[in-house]
């Protein structure tokens, strides 16, 4: 690392489980993010700070002024741009050493498989069911592993799911593609400005610890994580990848032929 890097980084380079050899791991990591709205903003900030070496942000929509509300990478000199343009433009200006790919483009089968197999971690920070069934086997056919989030109202969840952990269940294990399902939109049923900055963080905190490995702590892999803000209370559900699972269930595990 350069002597600007030691001091940029000097916090993460103190702490255990992370240091040195953490920090260099995240400098050569590149994270593939799917929106650049509520919860890719400030996932991708704090990414990008952080030091991850290059950063792919996939978005097709255009910044609006009812967004400015909770997605903080984006401002109102920005409105009409693409908002994966904007998210670049705001990494840039926290660390531009981070080589940032913006990717204006709606995340759909072609473009995953083109992606998923380059990035070291993907975060789904999308807001709809087909995508995220989409990035999640994806994420499965190439084995990298993915940290999801969802925000609506005042509720929220987030898990990581894991190739690389044989009892990891993906996506689909908790929510079945095949599964009736109706989203549902900020615009009609509001989000918390907050809930969103603090679902993202938590996907770019597990992002760094399964970059960094060793020593980082365990990841969500395995669990359920909720947090209802009107209590404040976070609550955890412990689950298990299902053997006849459409997506995963006939995935081989790591290590085995």
């Amino acid at each position: 690392m350069t002597d600007d890097q030691l001091l940029r980084y000097a916090r993460h380079l103190l702490l255990d489980g992370l240091g040195v050899e953490g920090q260099r791991r995240l400098l050569a990591a590149h994270v593939l993010i799917i929106g650049a709205g509520g919860l890719g903003s400030p996932a991708a900030l704090y990414l990008g700070s952080a030091g991850v070496g290059r950063i792919t942000v996939v978005d097709d929509d255009l910044v609006d002024l009812s967004n400015l509300q909770r997605q903080v990478a984006h401002n109102l000199s920005r409105l009409g741009q693409p908002k994966a343009l904007s998210a670049r433009a705001s990494i840039a200006a926290i660390n531009p050493d981070v080589q940032v790919q913006a990717v204006v483009r709606r995340a759909d089968d072609a473009l995953l498989q083109d992606l998923v197999p380059q990035a070291s971690v993907v975060l789904d920070c999308s807001d709809n069911f087909r995508t995220r069934q989409a990035v999640n086997a994806a994420c499965v056919r190439h084995r990298v592993p993915l940290v999801w989030a969802a925000a609506i109202g005042w509720d929220a969840q987030v898990s990581v799911y894991d190739p690389a952990q044989p009892a990891s269940p993906c996506y689909a294990c908790l929510f079945p593609p095949q599964a009736e399902h109706t989203d549902q939109a900020c615009a009609t049923m509001g989000v918390l400005a907050p809930l969103v900055g603090v679902m993202g963080s938590l996907q770019a905190a597990e992002a760094i610890k399964l970059l960094a490995m060793a020593g980082s702590g365990p990841s969500l892999a395995g669990q359920l994580l909720m947090l209802d803000a009107r209590q404040m209370a976070f609550d955890r559900i412990h689950a298990q990848r299902q053997p006849h699972c459409s997506v995963c269930g006939s995935a081989t595990p790591a290590g085995q032929p």
